[in-house]
C-alpha cells in the first residue's frame, strides 16, 4: 500500500485546512486509516482515526477536526478547522489491515511522507 499525503500550508489561528491521503496498491475498504502528527522535538502523536468500527480522535481536536473517507475515491480525509498555534507540525497518513482502530504508530503498517501544516497567530 502506497499512501500520499496532500494538503498541507500555512493558515492563520482560526482558519482551516483540509488534508487528503490516496491511497493505492491495496483494498482500501479494508484498511483502517488513522491520521498522526510530529512537532520539532516530539514524538509522533494520534490525532485521529477512522475504521470499520467507526471513527477516533484525540481529545485536543475533538470539535475541531473531522476525519472521513471516500472508499470509491481510495483516499482519507482531515477537515481541520479553528486550527491554533499548538496544531502546527508535520502531520502523516497511516493505514493498517484492518476493521479496528489504533493509536499506537507502531500499530499501522503503511505510511504517508507527511505533509507541512503550519499556524501562525
Amino acid at each position: 500500500v502506497q499512501l500520499q499525503a496532500s494538503g498541507g500550508g500555512l493558515v492563520q489561528a482560526g482558519g482551516s485546512l483540509r488534508l487528503s491521503c490516496a491511497a493505492s496498491g491495496g483494498t482500501f475498504s479494508n484498511l483502517a486509516m488513522g491520521w498522526f502528527r510530529q512537532a520539532p522535538g516530539k514524538e509522533r502523536g494520534f490525532v485521529a482515526a477512522i475504521a470499520a468500527a467507526g471513527t477516533r480522535y484525540t481529545e485536543s481536536v475533538k470539535g475541531r477536526f473531522t476525519i472521513s473517507r471516500d472508499n470509491a475515491k481510495n483516499t482519507v480525509y482531515l477537515q481541520m478547522n479553528s486550527l491554533k498555534g499548538e496544531d502546527t507540525a508535520v502531520y502523516y497518513c497511516a493505514a493498517r489491515p484492518s476493521r479496528w482502530i489504533a493509536n499506537a504508530p507502531d500499530d499501522y503498517n503503511y505510511w504517508g511522507q507527511g505533509t507541512q501544516v503550519t499556524v501562525s497567530s
